[in-house]
């Protein structure tokens, strides 16, 4: 008499996301309890490790630009960290560090007046900036990576002028602070484009790991320079803006993989130009005096503000177009606008809304006999 056994085999998977799971072990119960697991371990090791620096679901969980413009950031962050070995060094020197002649509480100072200014010029910058900063994330991303070259800068020069030390370190310090504000701010920006899945967070996590790694490998590579160079003038220029240097072409072509989707005023008369050229529309950009005003009504949604503005576009093109600019431009709204914003749609654009500055001032009007008063 023959009898037969059902076996029963179960296997494990590691992975967050269905297109990248990766089969761990399988476990079958004939004859005997068994677990079989890769023979390659060095691959799954390399990949929990990975998974420290790199979001959840990687590299479907993100935008296509989301790997080519980290790395180009990581290689910007190295040089910066690099070079602020080289900037804090000729900082301490000129405040006084290692001269019996310097005290504590004039260098002390010195540094409370160098923080004191840099905070104050944060504030201001936020008052002044504040609200500008996400509608124009690639542009304020290259002025806070020049201000920081500008503030480390300052800190190497510093030295030279013993006179006027406060005033040059004040300066550096006004610049990062600048720094400071415009790249929390974009780098929280470029944090919503680069999630599909709703993973903002995991992925400013993950960028602090690596720039975490950035800052050890650059600080490391820092003092062997400053070591290196130390005494010797000539060298320490000539590495500081060599790497300088490339801070600005890596921060350059980091921006240049960013591929945005949000519209802002720059992207969307871009896109609209295009569109009208395209045989889309018979009208081409002609400006008139320079400033065409929307006054918005108070009760307007973010859709409307997107919709005001695309006609405004649409008028400026048609002014020395039509005699009638007005009913023109509104005809052209009625028969493309939906299309224009669907196509951006289907191309991956966020039509939610416009990114501009805050609109502060509002109007409302009602519609009456003529003795009636209007607001």
């Amino acid at each position: 008499m023959e009898s037969s056994k059902e076996v029963l085999m179960i296997e494990e998977w590691n992975g967050s996301s269905s297109t990248k799971l990766f089969k761990t072990a399988i476990i079958t119960s004939s004859p005997s309890l068994s677990i079989q697991r890769p023979s390659n371990r060095f691959n799954h090791v390399w990949r929990q490790i990975l998974q420290a620096f790199v979001p959840e679901g990687f590299p479907s969980s993100v935008t296509e630009d989301y790997f080519p413009f980290q790395v180009w950031d990581s290689l910007q962050g190295l040089s910066t960290y690099i070079r602020m070995m080289l900037s804090t060094q000729a900082l301490l020197s000129a405040i006084g560090v290692g001269e019996k002649s310097a005290t504590v509480i004039g260098a002390t100072f010195q540094w409370f007046l160098r923080d004191l200014t840099g905070m104050l010029g944060g504030i201001l910058f936020t008052f002044y900036q504040g609200s500008n900063l996400d509608s124009n994330a690639k542009m304020w991303r290259l002025v806070a990576d020049f201000m920081n070259d500008l503030g480390m800068l300052m800190d190497l020069v510093s030295p030279l002028y013993p006179s006027a030390f406060v005033f040059v370190v004040c300066l550096g310090s006004i610049s990062r602070s600048f720094t400071g504000v415009a790249s929390g701010a974009t780098r929280a920006a470029l944090t919503q484009h680069f999630a599909l899945q709703n993973n903002a967070a995991d992925i400013s996590a993950k960028e602090g790991s690596q720039e975490t790694v950035a800052t050890m490998v650059g600080m490391a590579l820092g003092m062997l320079l400053a070591r290196v160079t130390s005494g010797n003038p000539v060298v320490i220029w000539f590495s500081f803006l060599s790497l300088t240097m490339f801070h600005m072409y890596a921060n350059y072509k980091a921006v240049c993989c960013l591929a945005l989707t949000s519209l802002n005023f720059e992207r969307s008369s871009i896109i609209l130009q295009h569109y009208m050229k395209t045989g889309q529309a018979k009208f081409l950009l002609v400006e008139r005096k320079g400033f065409i005003s929307v006054v918005m009504h108070k009760d307007c949604t973010a859709a409307d503000v997107l919709r005001s503005y695309i006609q405004a576009l649409v008028f400026a093109n048609l002014m020395n177009e039509s005699s009638s600019v007005h009913s023109d431009s509104e005809t052209w709204i009625d028969g493309h606008y939906e299309g224009f914003v669907q196509k951006l749609r289907l191309s991956g654009w966020k039509t939610e809304r416009l990114l501009s500055h805050s609109i502060v001032w509002r109007a409302n009007w009602t519609c009456g006999s003529s003795d009636e008063k209007t607001d």
